[in-house]
């Protein structure tokens, strides 16, 4: 039997109470697609600024000079990289960030150092769009909750929208932004449901299952 699905606004103040933590938990989506896995135009990726915040501190490293990394670092970039922070991460010390972004002219010498970025997902790509020439844009963005959607090696879409002290409207403007640009994804040959079902979960408590109908 199918958990009952609930109407949008009735779901978040329910997986609000459904939380089991002391602390301020994250609220996660889970968006389940019908993709067929082993299919390469099945594998979605995008990226996208919420409207609203997820509360989510995010740390940003931005590879720049002169006055475009005046600028970043105005915007709020937590530390400006250069050629001592990039022997430094040559040999091993990496800071301790959650994204990094890089100007075009910084790439090349960033290559040396994709050994370490790489496996953590903070290589610069133009794919990301991490590589720019204006890198304070991005990193407003990435203070603001830009998140990635992503499916890998399942057809399911996991995605922060908040904490459990987000402001109920902003949980459901971010779930409904997500959503939106699941939809616009959604491969050209799929006909039918795209998104079968969506659940709202903390991070340790029970999920709710949203009514698909009150998300349009």
């Amino acid at each position: 039997m199918e958990p009952r699905a609930y109407p949008l606004g009735e779901a978040v103040k329910l997986v609000k109470g459904a939380s089991t933590t002391e602390f301020d938990a994250a609220i996660d989506a889970h968006i389940n697609l019908d993709l067929e896995r082993d299919k390469p135009e099945h594998q979605l990726r995008s990226f996208l600024a919420l409207p609203h915040s997820t509360g989510k501190t995010v740390k940003v490293l931005v590879f720049a000079e002169g006055e475009v990394a005046k600028k970043a670092q105005e915007a709020g970039a937590d530390a400006i990289g250069d050629d001592a922070l990039i022997e430094s991460i040559a040999q091993g010390k990496l800071p301790d960030v959650d994204a990094v972004v890089s100007t075009p002219l910084f790439m090349a010498k960033l290559a040396r150092i994709a050994r370490f970025l790489g496996p953590k997902g903070l290589m610069p790509t133009p794919k990301a769009g991490t590589v720019t020439d204006n890198p304070a844009d991005l990193v407003g963005q990435f203070k603001q909750g830009r998140i990635e959607i992503r499916t890998e090696v399942s057809s399911i879409v996991h995605v922060s929208i908040g904490k459990v002290s987000t402001p109920d409207e902003d949980l459901i403007a971010n779930l409904k932004a997500v959503v939106a640009e699941v939809n616009r994804l959604k491969p050209a040959k799929i006909t039918g449901n795209f998104i079968l079902s969506v659940f709202l979960a903390p991070t340790m408590g029970p999920s709710v299952r949203v009514d698909l109908e009150s998300l349009k």
